[in-house]
């Protein structure tokens, strides 16, 4: 079958690590789309076909979830009728791209548990490479001062989004230690370089976002490691706190509280049907205005209503639901901390759910898509076992 190629396996391979590293080393967004769709979307349609078998399977094996994510989107195209957006063919475009970028996992997913893992260690990698370019342009080719945000390269250029990104990528690391003692120093490295762009964006979404699945994950790895971890982090963020608590304090909240009231206001003016998918709003807040809520729930519900918003949380609730079935993997408890992290990160920023490719996928359908690789992992794993209980 095609899509049992190499070439076909590597062309998707190519396209997952793109989608990863490239959002930050590709010279622009431009680039970085054009990419998308020439490494992810079109090897994704070629082989589609012959992969049907693989893309039923998917559906059967995890209905529940494919089944919200097909509302959710039906619900996005219906929106389009009443939403005030000028360009409703776009709008629609980019629900196709997340349902292409979601059937590609199915499909990756046939390159085996050993293959994934070294893909996703690829691109956590290249992105602290990103971290450390990041932090050597902005404080050392521009000196700038060490009390600003820092502001890193490509597409994580954004202090709060950049943080989110490679936050995903810190924790894919973090529970991924390397067995051979030659590559723990640049494992060591790659930590220290993503963990000082989170630190350095000053981000407090995102640290928190970052703190909270490494405090809780000895409940679900149960080993030392994680719990020594843990303790780190708990030790790192109180000195961090006292160290920065002044600067922390001038910030305030940013008025997020006040975000939230505003976007609530303007949910309950349309509550059924929402704005509609893609539509221009602008929440005012004491005589500003901000171009989204900061939050991706109420996000989801100012523009596709509260039906959307409740399929929007059936998905992610359901991911949750698939990532608790495979607890007992490693892979699985990686995915955990993936969930709560994205799940944090929610509800400080990252309020985009159907736009191209961005910062926000990465906590928003990356987390989705790499779920959707589990039927094929557990069966691996299910066959591994037989393999060792026969002999």
């Amino acid at each position: 079958m095609l899509y049992q190629k190499s070439w076909a396996k590597g062309w998707l391979a190519i396209g997952f690590v793109w989608f990863l590293a490239a959002i930050a080393l590709a010279p622009s967004n431009k680039l970085y789309q054009q990419g998308m769709i020439v490494f992810m979307w079109l090897p994704t349609l070629v082989i589609a076909w012959s992969a049907r078998r693989i893309l039923t399977d998917a559906w059967r094996q995890q209905p529940a979830l494919w089944g919200a994510l097909a509302l959710l989107l039906a619900w996005g195209a219906l929106s389009l009728v009443w939403s005030t957006n000028e360009e409703s063919g776009r709008e629609g475009k980019r629900l196709v791209y997340i349902l292409v970028f979601l059937l590609a996992f199915p499909m990756i997913g046939q390159m085996g548990t050993a293959r994934i893992r070294q893909l996703l260690r690829i691109g956590s990698v290249l992105l602290a490479i990103a971290a450390l370019i990041s932090i050597v342009r902005f404080y050392g080719i521009q000196a700038m001062p060490l009390i600003t945000r820092l502001e890193g390269i490509g597409e994580i250029s954004h202090p709060i989004l950049g943080a989110y990104v490679v936050g995903i990528a810190a924790l894919l690391l973090l529970y991924d230690r390397p067995r051979q003692c030659a590559l723990r120093l640049g494992w060591l490295l790659a930590l220290a370089c993503l963990g000082a762009f989170v630190a350095l964006s000053q981000s407090r979404g995102a640290m928190l976002a970052l703190v909270i699945p490494v405090i809780l994950a000895p409940l679900w790895f149960r080993n030392r490691y994680s719990q020594l971890i843990a303790l780190l982090a708990v030790a790192a963020t109180g000195l961090a706190f006292c160290a920065v608590y002044e600067l922390i304090a001038l910030r305030g909240s940013s008025f997020r509280p006040e975000i939230f009231r505003s976007a609530l206001h303007m949910i309950s003016e349309h509550p059924w049907g929402g704005l509609g998918l893609g539509a221009y709003y602008r929440v005012e807040v004491a005589g500003m205005q901000f171009d989204h809520t900061h939050n991706m729930f109420t996000h989801v519900a100012v523009e596709l209503g509260l039906p959307g918003m409740l399929l929007w949380i059936a998905v992610w609730l359901f991911t949750l639901a698939e990532i608790i079935r495979a607890r007992h993997t490693a892979f699985g408890k990686i995915l955990l901390c993936l969930w709560v992290y994205s799940t944090m990160a929610m509800q400080f920023d990252a309020a985009s759910l159907t736009a191209t490719p961005r910062a926000e996928w990465f906590v928003s359908w990356l987390p989705v898509g790499l779920v959707m690789l589990l039927p094929w992992m557990r069966a691996e794993n299910d066959a591994c076992g037989k393999i060792s209980g026969s002999t």
